[in-house]
């Protein structure tokens, strides 16, 4: 492994998902983004807890209502509404069009319908409400877990499914991802859900049960992708990682309210 080699797939990593600037150096090539593939959660991880730290220093000053607004403010900032944008799009697209080629048409409309417009109301509200209703360090956890572990799951679509485009924004990523990169990727990601309190003892119990929330979600979703469009393009990779993350938030609050 070069040391240099990797730490150039890390800042594309970075620059490619966020607003982050990344060192000149670094320069691009379309295949430094398909390796960089395995450093996505570990950008997760940034983003998360640069949300948490917003959080719980606005704590100080606001309600937690108020704070998780201004967390939630500070990943769109950072990431440009990356994720969010695919989002809007697989939902115009799924929800507006019934054949394949409707589909993929709308998904590069850059306009955003009825049906992407609802979609991120609820899922922004839901996310919301539901870090809103958490006490604060676990909430600051599990915005750090859910960013990262959200990522493992969108990019395992990498690993199974074929990207659906000829060209397209996630072309370079979309080459198959295996061996130790995916390894990489889910032990850089993954075991935050151990600490969805933060520090202290981990809750493996917690990790367990939102793995196969996971889980369900990722076959259930992979297979829709297959049978509407024959694979994933970018905005479903965006599509997932949204309903992962959110998943997240709603199973840490399902689990101390039950």
């Amino acid at each position: 492994m070069n040391p240099l080699a990797e730490l150039r797939y890390f800042f594309t990593a970075l620059g490619y998902f966020t607003r982050v600037p990344v060192p000149r150096w670094v320069g691009y090539e379309p295949h430094y983004l398909n390796a960089a593939a395995r450093y996505f959660p570990l950008v997760g991880v940034l983003v998360g807890g640069v949300s948490a730290l917003v959080y719980l220093a606005a704590l100080h000053v606001f309600p937690a209502s108020v704070a998780v607004l201004l967390s939630m403010a500070a990943s769109l900032l950072i990431t440009g509404a990356f994720h969010e944008d695919g989002l809007a799009d697989c939902a115009d697209a799924f929800g507006g069009a019934y054949t394949r080629e409707n589909v993929l048409r709308i998904m590069q409309d850059s306009r955003i319908g009825a049906f992407g417009a609802i979609a991120l109301v609820i899922a922004l509200t839901l996310k919301w409400q539901t870090l809103a209703a958490l006490p604060p360090m676990r909430a600051a956890a599990l915005m750090v877990a859910a960013h990262a572990a959200s990522r493992v799951g969108a990019i395992s679509y990498l690993a199974t499914l074929d990207y659906v485009r000829a060209e397209g924004k996630a072309k370079p990523v979309a080459q198959r991802l295996r061996g130790l990169a995916l390894v990489w990727a889910a032990v850089s990601g993954l075991p935050w859900l151990g600490w969805p309190n933060g520090f202290g003892a981990p809750d493996w119990r917690f990790a367990a049960t939102v793995l196969v929330v996971l889980v369900v979600l990722r076959v259930a979703m992979g297979r829709y992708f297959v049978r509407r469009i024959g694979g994933y393009t970018g905005d479903c990779l965006g599509f997932a990682q949204q309903i992962f993350e959110l998943s997240i938030y709603l199973v840490g609050l399902a689990w101390i309210s039950s």
